[in-house]
């Protein structure tokens, strides 16, 4: 009987969870390592775009985060006194790319894809450390990996050296609060911005590089009387967006143009007050509804130079892990997710795994990095801060809604229509709520 791969991820973010069920659906035994005690991201909203849609339906989760998502239809770019540049509908995107945007709360996401995983599948609480690469060629060594877990069982307690039944996953005896080094097949590095992995099998490769800006998320219940219309509001080197998300909550952004690592001794709402307190409704109505435990702050890099591949010995890289970008486009998560369903498609259960990865590298990096530049772009101009530079901006695309209203969409061209190489449901067959939402624009 012949044995079945086995392949650790690490990470339970979007991108590793994807990942994860993409390849089990491929006939791997998969283990899913998260260093976080539970599958609770922070977060906010994402945005997926109708490639990452098309991605997530090739493991049946796509139609799911249809359902979820807000059916909000329409978008609008306004200055910080409230006067609208330019508007945005769904129904472009549905002509332009196939599909509408979904946007969804990122919890609803890993919990889609989590519970398309068997539960001895997932451990959280553990840290993983890349310790040999391995030798993808046939009959090369496996990879091995160092997992270190907190004391689980206690000194009459201990934890079992078995996995459960029904999950075989990479070999992995385990002992009571220690160190334990495994092998497996294959390694998914979906470790984020700051990879450990990635630093260990590319170590001269440039770190990511601050993007300039910092951001601020947030996520409250819809207060009385704020209209659901989504909109991003661009001032002088800052950006505020509002998204509504289904259930009557809104998903609320922000970034700004000042140094690395900064933080408000005060807290990070009253940041938010004293940037954008006096900006339009709903900016100051959303500042008053939410906690100041409740925003998060991040910084944002983007890579720095292209890596030399997106895979090392068995190794594969992916998501922020590999090609972190800024998220004016929306894309970091829907490239992550593509990641993940072409990595499962190239590495089939008979596939020689050094041609397999190779496949991988040649179909993401130059694609991913393309993706990182066109948002980078954008994210510069996020950043200008002169009145004759702003103006400009507002001026060029006030222009360009009058002239050319789907002209704003153009950004997205050769990213949203992407399709996967394997077959999809929301490629155009009747019946899903992608085809028929492209029905009534016909």
């Amino acid at each position: 009987m012949k044995q079945q791969r086995t392949a650790l991820v690490i990470g339970g973010g979007i991108g590793g969870l994807t990942a994860a069920v993409a390849l089990e659906r491929r006939g791997w035994s998969v283990t899913v390592v998260e260093r976080a005690a539970a599958l609770e991201p922070v977060g906010a909203g994402i945005a997926l775009a109708p490639n990452a849609q098309r991605a997530l339906d090739t493991i049946e989760v796509g139609d799911a985060v249809r359902a979820r998502a807000d059916g909000q239809g329409a978008g609008e770019f306004r200055l910080p006194g409230g006067r609208r540049l330019a508007r945005t509908d769904n129904a472009a995107a549905v002509r332009r790319f196939g599909g509408p945007v979904a946007i969804v709360h990122r919890a609803e996401l890993v919990a889609l894809l989590a519970a398309r995983l068997p539960a001895s599948a997932v451990r959280t609480g553990a840290t993983a450390t890349l310790l040999d690469p391995g030798d993808p060629r046939p009959g090369g060594r496996p990879a091995r990996v160092r997992i270190a877990e907190p004391d689980r069982g206690g000194p009459d307690q201990p934890v079992p050296d078995r996995p459960e039944a029904g999950h075989t996953g990479p070999d992995r005896p385990r002992t009571t609060g220690d160190n334990t080094d495994i092998s497996a097949d294959l390694v998914v590095a979906a470790d984020g911005i700051h990879s450990a992995v990635r630093r260990a099998v590319f170590p001269g490769h440039p770190a990511p590089r601050y993007a300039g800006f910092t951001a601020w998320r947030f996520v409250v219940p819809a207060p009385e009387g704020v209209s659901p219309v989504a909109h991003e509001t661009w001032g002088r080197g800052c950006v505020w967006g509002t998204v509504p998300l289904a259930g009557g909550r809104i998903y609320a952004y922000a970034t700004a143009a000042v140094p690395a690592g900064g933080r408000a001794v005060d807290g990070e709402r009253a940041e938010l007050l004293r940037r954008f307190g006096a900006w339009h409704q709903p900016v100051p109505a959303l500042l008053d509804a939410v906690g100041p435990a409740e925003v998060l702050r991040n910084d944002v890099y983007s890579a720095a130079a292209a890596p030399p591949a997106f895979h090392h010995g068995r190794v594969a890289l992916l998501g922020d892990a590999v090609h972190p970008m800024t998220p004016n486009l929306g894309q970091g998560g829907c490239q992550a997710v593509e990641d993940a369903v072409v990595l499962a498609h190239e590495a089939g259960p008979d596939a020689d795994l050094g041609a397999a990865l190779a496949a991988y590298t040649r179909q993401r990096l130059p694609r991913t990095m393309e993706v990182v530049r066109r948002a980078e772009r954008i994210g510069r101009l996020t950043t200008w801060r002169s009145r004759p530079a702003c103006a400009l901006r507002a001026g060029l695309m006030a222009a360009t809604a009058r002239l050319a209203p789907d002209l704003a969409l153009r950004a997205l061209d050769g990213i949203a229509d992407w399709r996967p190489p394997a077959g999809t449901y929301a490629a155009g067959a009747r019946g899903t709520r992608t085809a028929a939402l492209r029905e009534e624009q016909e």
